[in-house]
């Protein structure tokens, strides 16, 4: 190569602009080791500009931690309820990585009180129904929220994390949860903000009685709220411009899991709503469609302007699943539930078996041994939670701060 265009390439190469569209091209298992070519390679990739653009064509990857535990006999007990013993974390975690060990051996989860929620690596706990803490593993940095205004005996909630420029900001909803026999048009919501530092209350409204299921938490896709509701229903919250409207949409019947037993909520590859269930023959997944009510469809719609259409993923029975999966009759038992979905994944999902825990493909029926430290053998698992927690695969050069009112 001669000098004058080793001079024009290493010219390129600095300018900011040049770069910026090289890099845009490089798919995402690349785009992670170039940041140690130089500092000016780093300053453009962590570029939050560049990561918006770069994310918007690549999608998200994410990383898995381990997975947490909450059990419910203890997050939201009555003051006569049942005692956790002084031996029994308040949040245990099943690490799967040498982060994971670190974070759990850090320190930090003891402090953190009950787990409650996740996303995209920043940590719900607390406890039901006055102290809440929210925790950012990037960036190491913990926030305990002001004490809620409202009392909810029972209730359920939900996490909103968004990035924003140079911030994380975030929104915790508390929603008070009715009994079965007292069904309404209306649920009582507090929302903590970020941006304010305060909780604000809020009554939304539905054109049919409704009540949202105890000890859960919704399914936040594209700043959209999913909470599961009593009698085989689906509400649905959009919190964005202030709308109070609830659409309500009745759960998918499927023929392995007429009789559910255990029911979870996740995000699909293209945005979309997922909804799996499970029963002692197998389980099944369906994905939420929607299409607006009237063509073209406005700038912003609230959710009750949709039609709803569930879709059918796939059906997978149990028995054969582990026919085809001879080699790990070892691993697992005559029990088998759904436990998870991955994020924004719609090929694979988790299952549980006794305490292992496997990664199955939804294509092929193959499963895969998910090793982890931790007592899972001493896991309350028909009264405690069990979620994976992952990290936002991106590189950072400087940590971003959990935004909060001061």
């Amino acid at each position: 190569m001669s000098r004058r265009r080793r001079n024009s390439v290493h010219a390129a190469l600095n300018c900011d602009d040049v770069l910026f569209e090289i890099l845009l091209r490089l798919p995402p298992s690349t785009i992670s080791k170039s940041i140690i070519v130089s500092k000016n390679w780093l300053r453009v990739i962590c570029n939050p500009r560049f990561r918006h653009i770069y994310l918007t064509k690549w999608g998200q990857e994410f990383r898995l931690l381990g997975f947490c535990v909450c059990n419910f006999l203890y997050l939201g007990r009555p003051r006569d309820g049942l005692h956790r013993p002084p031996w029994e974390p308040a949040l245990p975690f099943l690490s799967t990585c040498r982060d994971g060990d670190e974070l759990k051996h850090s320190g930090i989860l003891k402090q953190l009180g009950y787990f409650i929620d996740c996303s995209n690596g920043v940590i719900l706990s607390g406890r039901h129904p006055k102290t809440y803490i929210v925790y950012n593993t990037m960036t190491k940095q913990q926030y305990q929220l002001p004490e809620p205004q409202q009392f909810y005996k029972t209730l359920c909630m939900a996490l909103i994390v968004v990035e924003h420029l140079d911030d994380v900001l975030y929104k915790v909803i508390r929603a008070r949860c009715e009994s079965r026999l007292k069904l309404r048009n209306n649920v009582s919501i507090e929302t903590f903000s970020s941006q304010t530092g305060q909780w604000k209350q809020t009554t939304l409204m539905c054109s049919t009685p409704f009540a949202l299921c105890p000890r859960t938490t919704g399914m936040v896709v594209g700043g959209v709220v999913h909470w599961f509701a009593m009698w085989g229903k689906l509400a649905i919250y959009d919190p964005r411009l202030g709308d109070r409207n609830v659409a309500l949409v009745k759960l998918p019947g499927g023929l392995l899991s007429v009789e559910r037993e255990e029911s979870i909520l996740g995000e699909s590859h293209d945005g979309n709503l997922l909804f799996g269930s499970s029963n002692t023959y197998g389980m099944e997944i369906w994905k939420l469609e929607k299409e607006a009510e009237v063509h073209p469809p406005p700038r912003y719609s609230n959710c009750t302007h949709f039609n709803y259409t569930w879709t059918p993923v796939c059906r997978i029975s149990f028995k054969t699943m582990w026919k085809q999966n001879a080699s790990l009759s070892m691993h697992h038992s005559k029990e088998t539930q759904i436990l998870s979905f991955l994020p924004r994944n719609s090929a694979s999902v988790y299952v549980r078996s006794g305490w292992n825990i496997f990664l199955c493909n939804l294509k092929t029926r193959m499963v895969e041994l998910v090793h982890y430290q931790g007592r899972g053998g001493a896991i309350s698992w028909e009264s405690s939670k069990v979620v994976p927690y992952f990290l936002p695969a991106w590189p950072i050069s400087s940590a971003l701060p959990l935004q909060h009112g001061t």
